[in-house]
């Protein structure tokens, strides 16, 4: 079997390239450059093409060796959730590359979403729910997600959109919370700034993510939208004081030195019930 990963050099995609190394598989990763890859993504096992997927081409499928299972994870410009080039550049350039992959052969395609699409919904949320969008992110990766299952009509193929909630873990973006801690903490600071921390997400580590999405790609019976979910409301405040507490470190935290965010409601997290019945 081979499968095939964008956005392998990302914070997610190096976890998914080393889960899935644990399986009897043939690994071909996507990078825009080849050349001078991070040292802990050079591997004889894997291999890896350079691509630019907004090239326009139509062979995409040949050319990436045919493979029998896509991960797409590859999106631009994160963790900017607000820009107009979510929707303007980056919708249709991911949809053009997956139909062409499609078109070209693809029949197993298990695509990255977020819990974004949700919107300003609050409480558990379960796949069932209507997709509401409040920022230029989570409606770009809706309407991808929307418009794929209508190429599902036409060009039927196994189809598996990963709803991701929130993770963490080493090789996050330096601007995310626990990054941002980690940096306060090996600076010796003495103080942490943050927003009141009472606000509820769901968090899950990053090798946690990748394995479930390897476990996702490797079946064919639990199709369409599934959470990526721990399904346990955490606070950020306890996030924080576990993560500070996991250091062995002290830091004093400023509650409320910063606004909570206005782009995501205030108390929400996954079901993870579906997830549950992967197997």
């Amino acid at each position: 079997m081979k499968i095939l990963v964008t956005g392998a050099t990302g914070f997610i995609g190096r976890y998914v390239i080393n889960e899935l190394k644990n399986y009897d598989c043939e690994i071909v990763a996507t990078a825009r450059r080849t050349e001078n890859l991070p040292e802990h993504l050079i591997d004889n096992g894997i291999s890896y093409i350079p691509c630019d997927i907004s090239e326009d081409r139509t062979d995409f499928f040949n050319y990436l060796s045919k493979p029998d299972i896509l991960i797409h994870l590859a999106w631009d410009g994160l963790p900017n959730y607000k820009g107009l080039f979510h929707y303007e550049t980056n919708l249709p350039v991911h949809y053009n590359f997956l139909k062409k992959m499609i078109q070209g052969g693809l029949r197993h395609l298990v695509v990255a979403g977020t819990c974004f699409e949700y919107g300003m919904q609050s409480g558990c949320l379960s796949e069932t729910l209507s997709t509401e969008p409040a920022n230029p992110y989570g409606l770009a990766k809706d309407v991808l997600r929307k418009f794929l299952e209508q190429l599902a009509c036409e060009h039927p193929f196994v189809f598996q959109w990963v709803r991701l909630f929130y993770m963490y873990g080493e090789g996050q973006s330096k601007t995310s919370l626990l990054s941002q801690l980690d940096k306060a903490i090996d600076n010796g600071d003495e103080v942490f700034n943050m927003s009141g921390g009472e606000q509820i997400r769901d968090y899950l580590p990053v090798e946690k993510v990748a394995r479930i999405i390897v476990k996702i790609s490797l079946q064919n019976k639990i199709n369409g939208i599934v959470n990526c979910c721990s399904g346990k409301p955490v606070t950020i405040r306890k996030l924080v004081e576990d993560h500070v507490r996991n250091t062995g470190e002290k830091i004093n935290l400023n509650l409320g030195y910063y606004p909570y965010p206005d782009y995501e409601p205030f108390a929400f997290w996954g079901d993870n019930s579906k997830l549950r019945t992967v197997s």
